[in-house]
């Protein structure tokens, strides 16, 4: 798996995506089902509310190899700060759309 990992830009002044990579790293969450093994090729955040960067960002975590985009736990679970992105569903509709049925997409991290 090749993956781009799309978060919250209002938690990336205190949150370093720490549990994010962690995951991923122990096969818990998300990835507890993954037994391919897992290649980072980015982490971006959203762009800002209402998420409209969300698109270009994957678009380019796929141009730069990405076949897996994760939305992090920040945007749909609203993970740690405990407020969900009111625009998750339609920022991953959106991108699915984007990046076509070839990309897999992971709605969250942990």
């Amino acid at each position: 798996m090749k993956l781009g990992i799309i978060r919250c830009m209002q938690t990336e002044d205190f949150c370093p995506g720490t549990a994010d990579f962690k995951s991923i790293q122990k096969r818990v969450g998300a990835f507890a089902d993954i037994e391919e093994e897992i290649e980072i090729i980015g982490f971006v955040n959203c762009g800002g509310c209402p998420g409209k960067k969300a698109v270009l960002r994957a678009k380019e975590l796929v141009k730069r190899g990405a076949d897996t985009i994760a939305f992090a736990s920040c945007i749909k679970k609203g993970t740690p700060i405990g407020f969900p992105c009111p625009t998750a569903e339609a920022m991953i509709q959106c991108v699915r759309k984007a990046v076509g049925e070839e990309v897999r997409i992971i709605e969250y991290t942990h």
